[in-house]
């Protein structure tokens, strides 16, 4: 069961970067600017990370790597060793086939983790009925995070139906959607709101491209003649790895805004179209987001979170003209970027 304090957190919505994966130049682990960054992310505001994760890179879990638990378990220590004072949600990436994803789930829970982000990237031909099974298997182990991944980068399309089911899995506390994608997006929620569980889960935005819009949008449904409204309670984004103290910031313009009848409303649409444009840079979709990991690290070594951009994957790299397009929206958008707040953290030397 989710601990109340982690799930009034949850529901209430709260930043959630994910985390990633800093390497030395023979590309072992940098657990001091590893440790260095979880550091960050508390400083920022936030209110969790996600790590294991995309942004964390799948090979970690590479036998010749074998750097999942390590990850885990360095996270877990700063954060329960930082008196911060307040909740702070351990969500840990659950990938692969029910034998994988139990024995991680497991992990994640040997260090104190609150949920679990279930991906279902590793069922390609499986039916919709397998993977609700499986779902059931990881949620008799940790709470679930679900987790709709765009088809563009490994993800499946799911129909209305499965997320029926999947709404109605005890354990089940929040869903990312990622789906880049309207029609898919509207399921998700849909599904939700009808279910049984309706109030017992939060919806994560992962949509990159819409992360404010997302935000701000109310789903209403007639159900049974009566209207259910859900709403993104807030993120859990590769974007908001970088630029972190502003990405709290917003979320706390949003609520704002919200909770005054939509004051302020045609600024925060404008500032969706801004963060969307950052998102580009970093998240490179005009190269079918090769860089997506790279341009996060890019951000991060600028500012001096991390020596290098290298990932384990030795193809993965900045495209071209990625750079100066994230000099061009750091320039462009300064009031999105929060390098004045990590020079100070790195002068007082907390982080």
């Amino acid at each position: 069961m989710l601990r109340q304090e982690i799930k009034d957190l949850l529901f209430e919505g709260t930043v959630i970067p994910a985390h990633p994966l800093a390497l030395t130049s023979d590309l072992k682990l940098d657990e001091k600017r590893q440790r260095g960054l979880t550091k960050y992310y508390m400083a920022s505001g936030a209110g969790g990370i996600a790590i294991g994760v995309h942004t964390t890179q799948f090979e970690i879990r590479d036998p010749h790597v074998n750097l999942f638990e390590k990850v885990l378990e360095i996270a877990a220590d700063e954060i329960d060793g930082s008196n911060i004072g307040r909740p702070f949600i351990k969500v840990a990436g659950v990938c692969g086939l029910t034998e994988q994803a139990v024995k991680e789930a497991n992990i994640a829970v040997k260090y104190g983790y609150d949920l679990g982000l279930v991906s279902m990237a590793a069922f390609k031909e499986q039916s919709e009925y397998e993977i609700i099974a499986h779902i059931k298997t990881v949620a008799e182990i940790i709470p679930v995070f679900g987790f709709y991944l765009q088809a563009a980068i490994g993800g499946r399309v799911y129909s209305y139906d499965f997320w029926q089911q999947f709404a109605e899995i005890p354990n089940v506390y929040a869903i990312k959607i990622a789906a880049f994608n309207r029609y898919q997006t509207l399921d998700v929620v849909r599904a939700v709101a009808f279910s049984s569980r309706k109030d017992e889960i939060a919806l994560y935005t992962g949509n990159d491209d819409n992360i404010v819009a997302d935000l701000l949008t109310p789903y209403r449904f007639n159900v049974n003649g009566e209207t259910v409204e859900k709403r993104f309670a807030g993120g859990l984004l590769g974007h908001w790895a970088c630029w972190t103290e502003k990405a709290v910031s917003l979320l706390k313009s949003i609520k704002k805004s919200v909770a005054n009848g939509n004051e302020n409303i045609s600024d925060l649409l404008s500032r969706n179209i801004e963060v969307t444009d950052m998102n580009a840079a970093i998240f490179d979709p005009a190269h079918a987001f090769h860089g997506c990991i790279t341009g996060v690290h890019e951000v991060l070594r600028r500012q001096g979170l991390m020596e290098n951009i290298l990932t384990l994957n030795p193809k993965e790299n900045l495209s071209p003209g990625q750079a100066e397009e994230i000099t061009r929206v750091t320039e462009a958008y300064p009031h999105l970027v929060d390098d004045d707040f990590v020079k100070k953290l790195l002068e007082e030397e907390l982080v």
